[in-house]
Parts: C-alpha cells; structure tokens; sequence
C-alpha cells in the first residue's frame, strides 16, 4: 500500500548514479525524495540545474536530495552527462534507477496509465517519517524557493514545535497548538499573543 502522509517511509535498496543506495542509512537527516516523468526531457532537465542551482542551500539544512525515475541506469548517467557537457552543470546528488517500479508505487510515484513517474516530492524528517508530500502535473516545473520554504518550516517546527501561518517566512512569528480543553481555551485568551483562544502568535 503506498505511503501516506505521518507513515514511516518505505526502505528500499537500489542502484543510483553514485552506486546502490539503502534508504534506512539516511536515517538522522533530512530527505527531499523527488521523482521526474523521464530523462532527456525539457521540463525535468530545468528541475534537475534548477536542484543543482540550490545544492549549497539544501546542505546547509541538512537536507540530502535523492532523485528517482523508472529510467535504467544508463539511461541516467547519459542524461546527466549530456547536462554537463552542454550546460556546464554536474549533477551533484543520486539519481535512482527504479526499472522494477517497487520504490515508485511504494512511494505512490506512478502514473500507470502512461508507465512512468509523475512528478513527486516527498520531505522525509530524521526519523525517516513522511512530513510532505506534493504532485506537480507534467507541465509545470517545480519551484526550488517554495520547495526550501516548505523545508525551513518544518525544521522550524521540528526545534520549535510551533506551526506556521499562510506565508511564513524563515525569522517571522509561529503559531501555538489550539488547546483541546474548555479550560485550556479559557486560560489561553488571557495569555501574551493570543488573539483568540485558538490563535496564538509566538515569536521566532
């Protein structure tokens, strides 16, 4: 059954472009898992410089990028090459080469009337639980900036077990769990920052 959201993540060993990859050796970082339709394709292609582009910034989070498609090996290590030689880009981060489909359809990856990957983005915490989980369709690529926002915030959940509103931003306030007690409701709204019993500002 595919994985779903707060579920531990799938363990799986398979070949990359950096050799054979066991998932559960990650555990204690962070993980962006993401899947592309194919390689040698338009869209993709701007993905995977755009993930270079951002490698720095991922690794000051901690955040290990681990790419994925049903493409062989070979296929892979062409296409990368290919980036190189006529982009001047390496691609610094393992891409996995899922010619059975088993990590794919466990990570719910799969589009199965067309056989290939869709294009997925699962954020794996240390725990190697499944934190998020998002789609994009074909045609639209994704955006690293979002995808690094999303990632600042749940680091900064995860140290400050705090929520965060609509268009947070890494140095601006987090928000306190609602309290689940009439009581808790009561004592909440004569707290600093509450501005209502079930909203609470808390400062970064």
């Amino acid at each position: 059954m595919p994985v779903h959201l707060g579920q531990k993540a799938p363990d799986f060993t398979i070949n990359s472009t950096q050799g054979p990859i066991t998932f559960s050796d990650y555990k204690g970082k962070w993980v962006l898992l993401f899947s592309h339709p194919a390689d040698f394709t338009p869209v993709c292609t701007t993905e995977f410089m755009a993930f270079t582009e951002n490698f720095n910034e991922f690794k000051k989070l901690g955040v290990e990028l681990i790419g994925l498609s049903v493409d062989s090996i070979y296929s892979h290590i062409a296409w990368l090459k290919d980036i190189k030689e006529k982009y001047g880009v390496e691609v610094p981060f393992p891409v996995l080469a899922d010619l059975e489909k088993e990590v794919a359809r466990e990570y719910n990856m799969m589009d199965e009337k067309v056989g290939t990957t869709v294009r997925g983005v699962f954020l794996i915490d240390p725990n190697q639980t499944v934190r998020w989980m998002v789609y994009y369709p074909a045609e639209i690529g994704r955006n690293m900036r979002e995808i690094i926002r999303v990632v600042k915030a749940f680091q900064f959940n995860w140290d400050k077990k705090l929520a965060t509103p609509a268009n947070w931003e890494p140095g601006t306030d987090g928000i306190a769990s609602a309290p689940n007690t009439f009581k808790g409701a009561l004592e909440r709204e004569k707290e600093a920052g509450a501005e209502r019993w079930y909203l609470k500002r808390v400062k970064a």
